[in-house]
């Protein structure tokens, strides 16, 4: 991995205006909740940090005092101790948008869905560490083989934007809509759809109901393939990259509605609903709703020669003023292929737009924010986590194990199954078209 000036010592040498919240300061532990006592969970600070956390969220107890205090030396030194020690046995996933401090270890980098599937096809491992968020270790414990073990080094690490979707709120919706909208004949009368960013729960829900999960990367397949068997979509939970791939698919703005799961019907008239072809949910990656089409003219202003491009679950707006959109992938292998002495400003999560400039010396390659606001739930996954988890390992106990029961696994698998089975290659899509 090349050097890089960590996205953790940029911050803690940062103005008080140069980032999204002073809190990204303090030590990660201080959202833990005491080993005694109740507590609220919270995201913490970053980019999440002010939306609201469902109570039924998970809380990470404190962590070991002897891991509080190592100094960082001593933390690595004994994170690369157990990854020798136990070898082969195990396998470390570290997601794009981790800390430098974390994707150091990692045995693959990639986004959520691509890690969990080089976890699947490593079947000599007997334990599976996952550097991301809860729903990306689910993910892998679905593909895993059974005798494989997936641990999330912080239980705490949620994702807002899936968290805005619960299965509760899931299964009321999908009563509403068909007591309103029937059955339908020959074509369903709506196909879910859920984003890969979702609970284990809400991909068992779509394979139970004919429906798949989709990525960044094949949005635009899977959602032309569920308006083909239905009259419409239920796309759950970004309501961004549903918009956009809708756009692109040249769906009608007033066939494109919003379900807001604390109102009435969502918040819409009988006749819009019978009238959608897309039924969004109100849902959103904080991160990504950072970015700003303010943010996309002043790039343009002091770099005119500059390539803007941004992951769909920017805004619409942001999309359009952009050159490109496109998953993690797209936009890393995008830059890493562009030539020499071009320019790119980058809408994404601001520790894989640092990596990739550190990658690319050779091209200007800046973030869209200009204030440094990391994703806060990614954040989670400090050092000092991921060496108790690897420590207890060698000890033979199993710290924040993630197990998906085997019914929803089952059920899960049938919407992956469905999303993996449709032909080709999704290509480079120009924003705004």
């Amino acid at each position: 991995m090349p050097t890089t000036d960590s996205i953790t010592r940029k911050i803690q040498g940062a103005a008080s205006t140069e980032v999204c919240s002073d809190e990204l300061r303090w030590d990660p532990w201080a959202y833990d909740a005491p080993r005694h006592g109740s507590r609220l969970p919270v995201y913490g600070a970053g980019a999440s940090q002010w939306d609201t956390i469902p109570r039924s969220a998970p809380v990470q107890r404190e962590i070991p005092e002897r891991y509080r205090a190592m100094a960082p030396e001593e933390v690595a030194a004994r994170i690369g101790a157990v990854k020798a020690r136990l070898g082969f046995r195990l396998v470390i996933l570290g997601h794009h948008y981790q800390r430098d401090e974390i994707i150091r270890w990692a045995d693959f980098r990639g986004d959520s869905f691509k890690l969990s599937q080089q976890a699947a096809g490593r079947r000599e491992a007997d334990y599976i560490v996952f550097c991301g968020v809860h729903f990306m270790a689910e993910s892998a414990d679905i593909l895993a083989a059974d005798h494989q073990r997936v641990i999330l080094p912080n239980t705490a690490a949620g994702c807002s934007m899936a968290d805005m979707a619960d299965e509760a709120q899931v299964l009321a919706c999908w009563r509403q809509l068909d007591e309103i909208l029937g059955r339908g004949g020959d074509r369903a009368a709506v196909v879910p759809v859920t984003y890969m960013n979702s609970s284990a729960a809400l991909k068992a829900f779509c394979g139970e109901r004919g429906g798949s999960v989709c990525t960044s990367s094949n949005a635009t397949r899977v959602l032309e393939w569920a308006l083909a068997r239905g009259e419409r979509v239920l796309f759950f939970p970004d309501e961004h990259l549903g918009r956009n791939t809708g756009d692109k698919l040249g769906v009608p703005d007033d066939a494109m509605v919003v379900w807001d799961p604390r109102r009435p019907l969502g918040g819409n008239s009988l006749e819009a609903l019978r009238g959608a072809r897309l039924i969004l949910w109100r849902g959103w990656c904080s991160v990504h709703a950072r970015f700003t089409v303010a943010q996309v003219a002043e790039a343009r202003r002091r770099y005119p020669e500059i390539n803007v491009i941004v992951h769909p679950e920017c805004r619409r707006e942001v999309v359009a003023a952009a050159d490109l959109d496109g998953s993690t992938e797209l936009i890393l292998e995008t830059i890493a292929s562009a030539r020499p002495g071009s320019q790119w400003a980058v809408g994404t999560e601001i520790n894989m737009v640092n990596r990739l400039a550190a990658a690319h010396p050779d091209k200007r390659i800046f973030c869209l924010d200009p204030v440094v606001c990391p994703c806060s739930t990614m954040y989670r996954i400090h050092p000092a986590y991921l060496a108790w988890v690897l420590e207890a390992l060698v000890g033979g106990e199993v710290v924040n194990e993630i197990v998906v029961t085997d019914t929803v696994k089952a059920s899960a698998r049938v919407a992956l199954d469905r999303m993996l089975a449709l032909p080709g290659r999704p290509a480079v899509a120009a924003a705004g078209s």
